[in-house]
């Protein structure tokens, strides 16, 4: 067994979703969105440089070697699986480990909006799940997948970076393909996925403009695309998409998204009233007529006011998703309150005097 396997079953044992390891300081556990250390001695660089080579293969200890970061799926010997980030910084080695259920969830058990089943129907366009880094977005796609491959018979082409979820082809096939383990790059990824007589195609991130033009010819040419972004809006997802591509094609992207995206859903990872777990709260934007004139004409800063009047098509904005959650007393309210874009609606709920509330009412809340 390797060494740091002791960590990870420490982890998984009390419920984290991250085991952090850096020289210096002690093992920490991500518990409920908090940082927490364990009872152990701060760990050298050689013993964690030790730690961490025992589970690297030569051809990421080349890459280590040479200076670059690391990222692979481990599995443990226990049989718990980790997406993997190993670095080095100023004062050594570092990793950490994302741990992944060995069972796919579903999307009724991760209580998503409706919609987004609904997203699983379409059989072309683009679907994104975007949101900042540990909001849940592998989570979300890994069960729209498992829907797909439950429920109809497709060829779905799965690009990650690594392989988080496994999944077991059902009533469809499943092919899953590791950044740099079976393809250079999520661009190529796309690009030879269309020769394969895809029905879906899962793009991990659309990180660079040659990925996002592929995985836009994808939707236009009769294929369902699913993929990430990093951005915390549908507004800052529309932009960052049209700001990817050179300016001699802002026409035809603007004219794609209109036209082929069928919609964003930003997820936000907000504390339970308990503070013992999270709960995912979810801007969601469904393409529509006046959203895409909106894009078109270069005035995305007025789709917020669509998805408040969106409701009976599955929209939302990320302020009446907080709001609905602390009436249904899924959230906490302070931990919403700092979330929240318009937080005046959001002050009664937190009770005088609380620190929070004053600092934003000092602000001008």
């Amino acid at each position: 067994m390797a060494r740091i396997d002791a960590f990870l079953k420490l982890g998984a044992s009390q419920g984290c979703s991250d085991v952090h390891l850096a020289v210096g300081v002690p093992p920490m556990l991500r518990m409920n969105g908090d940082l927490l250390p364990i009872k152990f001695r701060n760990l050298a660089e050689a013993e964690l440089e030790s730690y961490v080579t025992e589970i690297l293969t030569p051809s990421h200890q080349e890459q280590f070697r040479k200076g670059h970061d690391v990222d692979f799926s481990y599995v443990s010997e226990d049989n718990a699986r980790f997406r993997v980030n190993v670095f080095r910084k100023e004062t050594g080695v570092g990793a950490v480990f994302r741990a992944i259920p060995n069972d796919v969830p579903s999307l009724d058990s991760l209580n998503l909006p409706p919609v987004v089943k609904k997203f699983c129907d379409f059989h072309q366009g683009m679907v994104l799940v975007t949101g900042s880094t540990g909001t849940g977005k592998s989570t979300t796609l890994a069960a729209m997948i498992d829907h797909l491959n439950r429920t109809r018979r497709l060829n779905i082409i799965s690009l990650e970076d690594p392989i988080e979820f496994v999944h077991r082809s059902k009533q469809s096939q499943v092919i899953q393909r590791e950044l740099h383990t079976h393809l250079p790059s999520f661009a190529e990824g796309v690009r030879a996925a269309m020769r394969e007589d895809p029905d879906v195609i899962l793009v991990g991130e659309l990180r660079d403009a040659e990925t996002v033009r592929w995985a836009m010819t994808a939707a236009e040419t009769g294929h369902l695309v699913l993929g990430t972004l990093h951005t915390t809006s549908a507004v800052k997802t529309i932009d960052r998409i049209v700001d990817a591509l050179p300016p001699e094609e802002r026409e035809q992207t603007k004219s794609f998204l209109s036209q082929s995206l069928l919609g964003v859903v930003t997820q936000f990872l907000v504390r339970t009233p308990d503070l013992r777990g999270r709960k995912a709260i979810c801007e969601v934007m469904v393409m529509n007529r006046a959203i895409g004139k909106l894009i078109t004409a270069e005035q995305s800063h007025m789709i917020p006011s669509q998805l408040q009047t969106g409701r009976e098509v599955g929209m939302q904005t990320l302020d009446q998703a907080l709001l609905a959650a602390i009436q249904a007393r899924e959230i906490d309210p302070e931990d919403a309150f700092g979330y929240a874009i318009d937080k005046k609606p959001f002050a009664r709920y937190i009770p005088e005097g609380t620190a929070i509330l004053k600092a934003d009412v000092t602000q001008g809340l």
